[in-house]
């Protein structure tokens, strides 16, 4: 419910207000300043209200580039986890919504660069427009005004010839204009969903036209096309006074409106607002090239079925909690390119792991140089918040979609671990692990995994410590008949363990019912690395199994984000 939202999310929705709280005033302000502000009054009398169009979106464009990099510097994130680490654990987690931040502020820079360059279009024709007027009007007055000396210009355009296209593409405003927004356009195309999972090097490259885009951004106002009155000449001839004056001029004018307006740009301030957050971010990249040197011993290489290829390696000084992941170079294959990867370690373990399914390019290109030859490896991490709610129920449901049960080695390592040392951290006494994936190929590891851990709990008599269920969702004849062939077999056919495997999707309710009635006075803590549709449903199911007496069955309901 959206009130159990904000008691776990309050950081979020309170981060959420402020920017959304600031971009509304940024905005609202701004708008309103150069609307009526009398310095803009001959600017407005030529462009009308799109000008207050355009510079009220150009602060909002400042601020969101000013905060786009800072959730992204994950160095800078890791030491904010680390300062608050007396902080509730709630809190910290918020800060693993960094991405979800930076998305949503790369969407507003979208919005409010279309909002800044139809209100320039509009702009251009009108001041286009008043250069060619010849009817003596306000407008066209003010177009002539070059002619009268240098910095009496107030119309950018003098001559009758220019063209909207000529303007864009041979001012300084114009040319960094559209550099700026086909740089924007490039990086958010490229960082959808799709192309991220299968070209993640398109993204990745793309994705560096942050310079050039922070470069435009800083070169763009710099020409001062727009203009206002200046303080010294609104003294002498303020436009409430003397606008009238200025379309019938007499030759022998004698008034005290007879000089001329005169104008001033407006000064470049975008600097101001990215420098701080630039450099931070330069020291963040300066900080993970420093950390990349530091050695790496791969220790062991595993190759997998379905070629999957498991990674262990040590370094001097890592550490690592359950349910983080670190960054992986490989400087043989490219030097620019860091990968993230879920470590599948337990932080028992001497050393850390993780394993590599061949998804694009990059992964399948490291998989060929590890079978041939042992090339040198960078880590950086590692990141993330830990997921150490887990051994803070007495019964645990872990459920895990398809790629999304990588997280869950490393816990189901961990636990069992903590509960072999009988941690006293460890509240767990059971735990029910639901795997649901279209095909068991790319994960045969994570079977080999199951299986010893199966091993081990039957050596030390405490095989009922761990249920699963492993749920296959695409399943073709030959499987179907295989199964029928092999029905009374004690293990499964298709993944060889003790369990048998379900074809089709959980029905969720009567799981739900069976962990109810196995453990009626426990509070079960349900986890989920997987889509946001099953989230939904396993949410519902918890708020419907989930008794109101006080000392009955209860269900919670914790959602990770790796």
């Amino acid at each position: 419910t959206m009130g159990n939202w904000l008691v776990n999310h309050w950081f979020s929705a309170a981060v959420l207000a402020a920017w959304l709280g600031i971009n509304i005033f940024l905005f609202t302000y701004y708008f309103l300043f150069f609307d009526w502000d009398e310095r803009y009054f001959y600017t407005r009398a030529i462009l009308g209200s799109a000008l207050a169009w355009a510079r009220a979106s150009a602060k909002c464009l400042n601020f969101n580039s000013m905060l786009i990099l800072l959730p992204v510097c994950r160095n800078l994130l890791s030491f904010l986890r680390g300062t608050c680490s007396c902080c509730r654990r709630t809190l910290r987690k918020q800060l693993d919504h960094n991405l979800t931040f930076h998305k949503l502020v790369a969407y507003a820079l979208a919005l409010f660069t279309a909002v800044h360059t139809i209100a320039h279009l509009f702009n251009l024709e009108r001041y286009n427009h008043s250069q060619q007027a010849t009817d003596g009007s306000l407008p066209a007055v003010l177009s002539k005004m070059h002619l009268h000396g240098s910095n009496k210009w107030l119309n950018p355009i003098h001559s009758n010839q220019t063209t909207v296209e000529y303007v864009a593409f041979t001012t300084i405003p114009g040319l960094t204009g559209v550099i700026i927004t086909l740089a924007l356009i490039l990086m958010v195309t490229s960082s959808t969903e799709f192309i991220r999972r299968n070209y993640f090097e398109v993204f990745w490259y793309t994705h560096h036209l942050f310079l050039v885009y922070f470069a435009g951004l800083v070169i763009h106002g710099i020409a001062g096309l727009v203009r206002g009155q200046t303080e010294k000449s609104m003294e002498e001839v303020h436009p409430h006074r003397c606008a009238q004056y200025l379309t019938q001029k007499d030759e022998d004018c004698s008034h005290d409106c007879c000089k001329d307006p005169e104008f001033g740009s407006i000064p470049a301030e975008s600097w101001k607002w990215v420098l701080a957050p630039f450099l931070l971010y330069i020291f963040e990249r300066i900080l993970r090239v420093w950390r990349g040197w530091q050695k790496v011993v791969v220790t062991k290489v595993v190759m997998h079925p379905g070629h999957v290829l498991e990674l262990q390696m040590q370094k001097k000084g890592f550490r690592m909690e359950v349910g983080q992941y670190i960054f992986v170079n490989c400087p043989d294959i490219s030097l620019m390119e860091w990968h993230p990867f879920t470590l599948t370690s337990a932080p028992e373990e001497d050393f850390f792991s993780i394993h590599i399914r061949d998804a694009g390019d990059w992964t399948g290109r490291l998989i060929d140089t590890f079978q041939q030859q042992m090339p040198r490896i960078k880590v950086d991490g590692p990141f993330g918040t830990a997921s150490e709610d887990v051994f803070q129920y007495e019964v645990a449901m872990l459920v895990g979609a398809g790629i999304g049960v990588t997280p869950f080695a490393s816990i189901l390592k961990s636990i069992w671990y903590k509960f072999q040392q009988a941690d006293q951290i460890l509240k767990t006494k059971k735990i029910y692990f639901y795997w649901i994936c279209r095909e068991t190929g790319a994960f045969a590891w994570f079977n080999d995994l199951l299986a010893s851990l199966e091993q081990k709990m039957a050596e030390s008599g405490k095989a009922d410590f761990l249920t699963y269920r492993l749920f296959l969702t695409g399943w073709n004849n030959s499987i179907a008949n295989n199964v029928a062939l092999h029905f009374d077999t004690a293990t499964d056919t298709v993944t060889g363990l003790r369990h048998k495997t379900i074809f089709g999707r959980p029905m969720w309710n009567s799981e739900f019912a069976a962990v109810a009635a196995a453990h009626p006075r426990s509070v079960v803590g349900v986890f989920l690395c997987g889509p946001g549709p099953l989230a939904k449903s396993l949410q519902k199911s918890c708020h419907q199994h989930s008794s109101l007496d006080p000392r009955k069955v209860k269900f919670y309901f914790n959602k990770e984000n790796f």
